[in-house]
């Protein structure tokens, strides 16, 4: 394992460059940054730097909130943020050359750094701050001498357009990169392996390492699975994996689409999540040493802590659904047929459930984990990791018992709670008085992202939809 970096580490590891990248994230798992000089870096690096407010205080298009939140407002002037650089994160974008030398050896990545945001007066990170939420779970766990891992696997269309062609063409004509379906291709890859294998490539050099790469079923579909580890360096290799493909496909004239749902009538895009526990030996906590007799088949395996963690997870379902569908788009994706969950479920091997759990006899103890199935290409991966361990560990710490039973063969629902379907009727659980919600990430953080996301509703109850005129425009 390499040593961590130091301020000294990082100023020699930037000997030879003159500029840095620097990016944080904001609600919508986008990342916002900016390129700095070396000089202004080296003197900021440990003390942090002024980012301004705003990136909190607007949605992904930029357009301010119908109603202002705490972070950023007139009020408080837009006031500047304390971004705080996590020397940690350090990496170079490969695809992007620091230098203008001609002679290839020479040529180096752009240096990239990832920060947190930080309140300029309590020095604390904001409750929103994606990154800082997720070290508020990480935290948690460590607390009680355990350490929490994860994985995720993405599925992504991929349109043969550029920006342009994009904003031209919104939606039901767009093509795609490939046509068909055809899932686990050899031959469909080869049609454009340029830009395959540099996105395979890339993610190796900027540590976004991939451990499975290939077409899902649907035209010009992808799906990646990322290396498991320790879970927020985890969330950073998830967030930045979307950047890695993003900036490639914009250099291939291709459009790479992580929303939930891109076209009525095909599968949807996940972003399914593993999440296990480990004590400090790196033992697996979920994992039971020998079967136990008087369980049935689907828990036979798992811990008494694997039980409670899933308990936990299956009673905050509900209340943390934003977290996990954050668009409106996404409940489109969680309809019945298309390895969506619809309820609170779970079952061993079982794709249909809304908690999937992996374990012997079909896997290794060490490999014994939950794969939470719910959320959606389009959900960012720092809340949704907070929101399975917060919730997990509640059931933990309170021993809750498992609200339902699992899947049987060839069920797809259940008999578990109905998830909300629709983004409002998701925010109203989370906003309720005393919601599982609240009590795991407080009201500040519940009521700044339930503002955000009574945002993006209102402004899809004000859109005037291609079906509508479609459906209205000429007959009544």
């Amino acid at each position: 394992m390499a040593a961590p970096h130091t301020f000294e580490s990082i100023a020699a590891a930037l000997s030879e460059d003159d500029k840095v990248k620097l990016a944080g994230v904001d609600v919508d798992g986008i990342h916002r940054g900016k390129l700095i000089s070396k000089k202004k870096f080296l003197s900021i690096a440990e003390s942090g730097f002024g980012f301004c407010s705003v990136v909190f205080g607007w949605d992904m298009h930029d357009k301010s909130y119908f109603r202002e939140l705490g972070i950023s407002n007139s009020a408080n002037g837009y006031r500047d943020l304390l971004a705080k650089v996590d020397l940690q994160s350090f990496r170079r974008i490969p695809w992007e050359d620091s230098t203008a030398f001609a002679d290839p050896k020479d040529q180096r990545g752009v240096p990239f750094f990832l920060v947190t945001f930080h309140d300029p007066d309590t020095k604390e990170p904001i409750a929103p701050c994606p990154r800082g939420l997720l070290s508020g779970a990480v935290k948690k766990v460590r607390e009680k001498g355990w350490s929490a891992m994860a994985g995720a696997e993405y599925e992504f269309f991929n349109f043969r357009e550029d920006p342009h062609s994009l904003d031209a063409n919104k939606g039901s004509t767009l093509e795609h990169m490939t046509p068909g379906m055809f899932g686990y291709s050899l031959t469909r890859p080869v049609q454009n392996q340029d830009f395959y294998y540099e996105i395979f490539n890339a993610c190796k050099k900027f540590r976004v390492d991939i451990e499975g790469w290939h077409t899902e079923t649907g035209p010009g579909v992808y799906e990646a699975a990322l290396e498991f580890g320790e879970v927020k360096e985890m969330a950073d290799r998830a967030g930045l994996f979307k950047y890695v493909v993003k900036s490639l496909g914009s250099k291939y004239g291709i459009t790479p689409c992580f929303m939930a749902k891109p076209k009525e009538g095909l599968p949807g895009n996940s972003g399914h999540m593993h999440v296990s526990l480990v004590d400090s030996n790196g033992n697996n906590l979920f994992a039971r040493p020998e079967r136990d007799p008087e369980a049935g088949r689907d828990l036979a395996y798992l811990s008494d802590i694997g039980r409670h963690f899933l308990a936990g997870v299956l009673e905050g379902l509900p209340s943390v659904m934003p977290l996990l569908a954050p668009t409106v788009n996404s409940y489109k994706r969680l309809v019945e047929n298309y390895w969506a969950p619809v309820t609170v479920s779970w079952g061993l091997e079982h794709r249909a459930a809304s908690v999937r759990l992996i374990s012997p006899p079909l896997a290794s103890p060490e490999a014994t984990r939950f794969e939470i199935r719910t959320c959606g290409a389009d959900a960012n991966p720092y809340y949704v990791l907070a929101a399975v361990l917060t919730t997990g560990l509640r059931g933990v710490e309170r021993k809750l018992e498992i609200p339902v039973p699992p899947l049987g063969v060839g069920e797809g629902t259940g008999g578990g709670e109905r998830l909300a379907r629709n983004l409002m009727e998701a925010v109203n659980k989370m906003t309720a008085r005393g919601s599982v919600a609240r009590e795991v990430f407080g009201d500040a953080f519940v009521d700044h992202y339930a503002g955000t996301r009574e945002h993006e509703w209102r402004l899809w109850e004000e859109a005037v939809t291609d079906w509508e005129i479609r459906r209205y425009i000429e007959m009544v």
